[in-house]
């Protein structure tokens, strides 16, 4: 498969985005919405599917932006291509904190697994696909889904992770278990499974959840310290619950209270 060969650079801490360097001609593949910015002389067009090389004609176009939907993901994907003479680059940001990690799939196989919203952007060429779960259990309780997204390849793609990120090299017959969302991405050599914690009290009262994934090796495990789920239920948990006419009644306490301060403060009061 013929991929665009990018130079990029990773900026940024805890908020991280990624440049992308892009020669006359290259172009680059972001999901909807992660762009940052771009120089002059780059041509943003919206595509179905991916832009790969097995997605050209009608029914190859149609297919990819079906695996896209099945995936959770818009149809559409955005293609960045450099249109001037010299080098040109483009951006793209994390949708929240952690870390941006290249990944370049000649050096993994050609393929790569991932979790349904890691993609953030890829070089043109890369293909876009989906994995199935083989377990029925790894499909009901993986915290993931059946379906998972397959990066194919021989080019650079680009994956977000949450917090702090662990590569994970696992031996033949090696294993680890994880909390199911803290898997970002895994090498197609791997065996992923879900396997039951085994005792009814640290399932109901561990806060851990019921289930473990069970990676099994040879292959590449990348792990994430903050799985997106596991912020957004923090913030709704710490997010202030109001009820009934909740707001309307501070609202009118509020302005109850405020108009008797300005009141006292432009009548002179000295209370």
């Amino acid at each position: 498969m013929s991929m665009d060969v990018v130079d990029y650079d990773i900026r940024g801490a805890e908020m991280q985005f990624v440049e992308v360097e892009l020669d006359p001609g290259e172009a680059a593949i972001g999901e909807a919405g992660s762009m940052m910015f771009m120089d002059v002389g780059i041509e943003m067009d919206t595509i179905f599917g991916d832009g790969s090389k097995q997605q050209s004609g009608l029914f190859g176009k149609l297919l990819g932006a079906g695996k896209r939907l099945i995936t959770g993901e818009s149809l559409f994907t955005t293609i960045y291509t450099n249109q001037g003479t010299g080098k040109r680059r483009v951006a793209f940001a994390a949708p929240y904190p952690g870390k941006i990690l290249p990944m370049n799939l000649a050096d993994l196989g050609g393929t790569l697994m991932c979790q349904k919203d890691a993609f953030l952007c890829a070089a043109r060429g890369v293909s876009l696909g989906i994995a199935f779960q083989k377990r029925l259990g790894a499909g009901f309780f993986g915290g993931e889904g059946f379906i998972m997204q397959k990066l194919e390849g021989d080019g650079l793609a680009f994956v977000h992770a949450g917090g702090t990120v662990v590569r994970r090299e696992l031996k033949a017959g090696e294993t680890l278990l994880i909390d199911t969302g803290c898997v970002v991405a895994f090498t197609s050599g791997v065996d992923f499974d879900i396997q039951y914690v085994g005792k009814i009290k640290t399932a109901l009262f561990g806060g851990e959840g019921i289930f473990l994934a069970k990676v099994t090796g040879p292959g590449q495990v990348w792990l994430q310290s903050l799985p997106f789920s596991r912020l957004a239920s923090r913030i709704f948990a710490a997010a202030p619950q109001t009820g009934g006419g909740g707001r309307e009644e501070s609202s009118l306490l509020g302005g109850l209270a405020g108009g008797s301060l300005l009141g006292s403060v432009l009548g002179g009061s000295d209370d």
